[in-house]
């Protein structure tokens, strides 16, 4: 996993096979984030890495917990993939840097049920993440059909972006 405190480590999509604890793989792309009032020159940029997301069956919103500020980067990036008609797509938010978070903020997080708390640069925290996302998915085969197996859209069945 690539961990950087840095504004954008790259523009380019990364994919990479993720293999579930209950016999399903996936693909993962890891996009780049979404940044209010962004100039027109550097959306421009990322016109491929927005049409990538369409084609998701999951998308992992990743959220900085540590950022006094995460409701409305929350707000921008829901606003956005309205915009862009993205909204049908389930949409897991992941809490980065809950180590950061004072424990009564850890508890509010997780009574919140918005989502999964995890800490990047911990392993131990990301199993909690893998089985909420495997458990999306199967909801998401479910509803559209698709058995175990059977294949949607490319070589693993799913995309989580």
């Amino acid at each position: 996993m690539h961990a950087e405190d840095l504004l954008f480590a790259t523009l380019d999509p990364t994919s990479r096979r993720l293999r579930f604890p209950e016999d399903m793989e996936v693909i993962i792309t890891d996009t780049v984030g979404f940044i209010r009032h962004l100039p027109s020159e550097l959306l421009k940029a990322f016109a491929s890495t927005l049409e990538e997301l369409s084609e998701a069956d999951l998308l992992l919103h990743l959220i900085d917990a540590a950022n006094p500020a995460w409701r409305q980067q929350v707000e921008v990036v829901e606003g956005l993939l309205a915009e862009l008609g993205l909204e049908d797509i389930p949409c897991l938010k992941v809490f980065n840097k809950v180590d950061r978070l004072s424990p009564e903020e850890r508890v509010q997080l997780a009574l919140s049920g918005e989502g999964v708390g995890i800490c990047a640069l911990d392993d131990a925290t990301l199993a909690p993440l893998l089985v909420r996302a495997q458990q999306v998915l199967r909801g998401t085969m479910d509803a559209t059909g698709l058995e175990r197996g059977e294949q949607g859209g490319n070589s693993s069945g799913h995309k989580a972006k």
